[in-house]
C-alpha cells in the first residue's frame, strides 16, 4: 500500500482560499497555479530529486501562498 505525505488538507485549502482572494481575476490565478503545477510536472520527468508524494498542484499552490508577498505573481 502506498503511504501518503503528511499534509494537512485544511492548511491547503486556507492557502488556495488566500490566493483565490488576493487575486483581482480568480480566472488568472486559476491558469497561473496550472502553469506552474504543469512546470513542475515537466522537471519531475526529468529531475527525480523532488518529493513523488506531492502532486504538482499542491507543490503549485503552496509555493504560491508563499510568494504572495511578491505582488506581480497576483496582479496582471
Amino acid at each position: 500500500m502506498l503511504k501518503r505525505s503528511n499534509l494537512d488538507t485544511s492548511q491547503l485549502m486556507r492557502r488556495a482560499e488566500d490566493l483565490i482572494s488576493a487575486a483581482s481575476n480568480r480566472y488568472r490565478i486559476t491558469v497561473l497555479v496550472a502553469t506552474r503545477a504543469q512546470y513542475h510536472r515537466r522537471l519531475a520527468d526529468f529531475d527525480n530529486l523532488d518529493d513523488p508524494k506531492m502532486k504538482p498542484v499542491i507543490r503549485a499552490i503552496i509555493e504560491m501562498s508563499d510568494e504572495m508577498t511578491q505582488p506581480e505573481i497576483i496582479v496582471e
